[in-house]
């Protein structure tokens, strides 16, 4: 009698899961779902950015008065030319552009310096980059007010300052001169510790190892600052380049609260182009022209910032091709 073995079952086979079937509306969900994220960033922007934007330009177009907004009588660039054979036009463009540089450069480079000296280690240092920030979150109007004190004609610190060393008393706010390097001292005062935040942060990303192989080659710290500090922030300087540029062209509140008036002085010696805007539309009532005074400085800012990405673009290439 023999014995055999039972044969033991197969295993199941392992049937696969039927594909899931989403409907149309799913569908649609996944796919919209990241615009859908970011729509309320571009509502917004349509609504308070690019509108008033295209309005400017379309109100530009028109002879609007500010007592009857409702009546538009159609001027085609008959504002841009009454514009630019406007003296005083000309004027605010070349102190927007004299007070924008007085304030920029110096500014950009005490900023660069701070930062420098911010970045090494040394005993209250959070304390300091804390400092730093402080007139910047001063209100203009407060700060402004304070230094049309100091830059007075009779009573003035500066003044007093000045007469210390044998320099007679300056008219700061009547002078041409003075008046934009009053004016400019403000924008400096204000700003130059937010850019030296700026420039610090870019410093603290520069790798380590370029700092330790320019010392072991015999660098000194001057040196390492001009070939690899200044390198390594050409990005972070030439963003800062163009806040302070875009900053320069609408200054407004510095140049307003100097001495209350938006004529800019007694001789329009330091209207800026955000003063002369403002006159005209709610000075002489003007709407279309003040409307082509935004859409000329709109224009301007783009053509100064295009100018900067184009000299940057430019020195890249020819760096790349050494």
């Amino acid at each position: 009698m023999t014995l055999t073995a039972s044969a033991s079952p197969a295993p199941p086979r392992s049937v696969p899961p039927p594909p899931v079937r989403r409907g149309p509306v799913r569908r649609a969900g996944r796919t919209f779902s990241p615009y859908a994220y970011i729509a309320p960033f571009f509502t917004l922007f349509a609504a308070f950015g690019l509108f008033p934007l295209l309005y400017t330009a379309y109100v530009s177009l028109y002879r609007v008065e500010l007592q009857t907004p409702g009546t538009m009588e159609w001027r085609g660039l008959g504002n841009y030319t009454a514009l630019f054979g406007d003296e005083y036009f000309w004027t605010a463009l070349r102190n927007t552009f004299t007070i924008g540089v007085l304030s920029t450069v110096p500014q950009l480079v005490m900023a660069l310096g701070l930062a420098h000296l911010l970045n090494y280690r040394m005993r209250g240092r959070t304390f300091l980059r804390t400092a730093v920030l402080l007139p910047y979150a001063t209100s203009v109007a407060a700060a402004t007010l304070v230094f049309a004190q100091l830059f007075g004609r009779d009573f003035g610190l500066v003044n007093h300052l000045l007469g210390l060393v044998g320099v007679g008393p300056v008219d700061w706010q009547n002078g041409t001169v003075a008046s934009q390097i009053a004016v400019s001292t403000i924008v400096v005062w204000r700003w130059t510790g937010y850019n030296a935040l700026i420039y610090l942060a870019g410093m603290q990303s520069i790798p380590n190892e370029l700092y330790e192989a320019a010392a072991m080659d015999g660098a000194s710290r001057w040196r390492q600052f001009f070939h690899v500090t200044l390198p390594g922030l050409r990005p972070t300087i030439l963003f800062t380049v163009v806040v302070s540029t875009i900053g320069a062209t609408q200054l407004f509140g510095e140049p307003l609260l100097l001495e209350g008036s938006v004529s800019g002085g007694i001789s329009h010696q330091y209207q800026t182009l955000g003063l002369y805007l403002y006159e005209q539309g709610w000075g002489f009532f003007h709407l279309g022209r003040a409307a082509a005074i935004a859409w000329v400085m709109f224009l301007l800012i783009v053509a100064l910032v295009g100018l900067n990405a184009l000299i940057v673009r430019r020195r890249s290439r020819k760096e790349a091709g050494r």
